[in-house]
């Protein structure tokens, strides 16, 4: 017997109790691990520009009127002048001057010859610092954030939450999601860290605070089981 019977074998000894009309809907998973991984009242926001940046990443927080300022600031320090935009990234969000947006459909070399990708995120995760892209509006498919060398992502406060039970709440699980922690690095050869294997080199987030403050205070911990 090789592996792959030895496995299949372990797999059908587990389900032979299982009556064959039963389907995974009809036993439900329990939810009722703990969440909530900060402490009550913690600015969840000046938490995840801190650990995004812990992950070498460059953090600039903002309120709308001054996006498109802080846009052209990054794309400005990092030398960017051509950008992939991905469909649904407000125009309005751009800065005006000599930046060449490049939007969508665009193939593999096309992105691979720009200096970057600039798009939305679908949530925050405070406490690892991580952005989660979805493909939504203003986000654009995978390739769009991992080919390009550079990668600018813009967060809303309001998108921010404490940690990753709260951030799988509001996602679908259908979708591609892409978690990104910092930069694409590595340390497998030789444990000496690689920038740029897996995907942009470099990182900036932009975080836009606006008047809706739900999001920036971590909630009540529920009970653990």
């Amino acid at each position: 017997m090789n592996a792959r019977e030895a496995i299949l074998a372990r797999v059908r000894a587990a389900l032979a109790d299982v009556p064959a009309d039963e389907a995974p809907e009809d036993l439900p998973v329990p939810r009722d691990y703990r969440r909530g991984h900060t402490a009550p009242g913690q600015d969840i926001v000046a938490l995840f520009a801190e650990r995004v940046a812990d992950y070498r990443a460059t953090v600039t927080r903002t309120d709308p009127a001054g996006l498109p300022g802080a846009i052209a600031a990054a794309l400005t320090a990092r030398g960017a002048t051509r950008l992939a935009v991905p469909e649904g990234f407000p125009d309005g969000f751009l800065p005006s001057g000599g930046w060449e947006w490049h939007r969508e459909p665009l193939d593999v070399p096309a992105l691979d010859a720009l200096d970057g990708a600039v798009t939305l995120a679908a949530v925050g995760i405070a406490v690892t610092g991580t952005v989660v892209l979805d493909t939504g509006p203003g986000q654009g498919r995978r390739a769009l954030s991992l080919v390009p060398d550079y990668h600018l992502c813009v967060v809303r406060a309001e998108q921010i939450v404490d940690d990753v039970p709260g951030a799988l709440a509001r996602l679908d699980p259908r979708l591609p999601l892409t978690f990104v922690s910092g930069p694409s690095a590595t340390s497998d050869i030789e444990l000496t860290r690689v920038e740029g294997v897996h995907g942009p080199r470099t990182l900036d987030v932009v975080i836009v605070d606006t008047a809706d403050t739900a999001a920036t205070a971590a909630p009540e911990p529920s009970e653990q089981p």
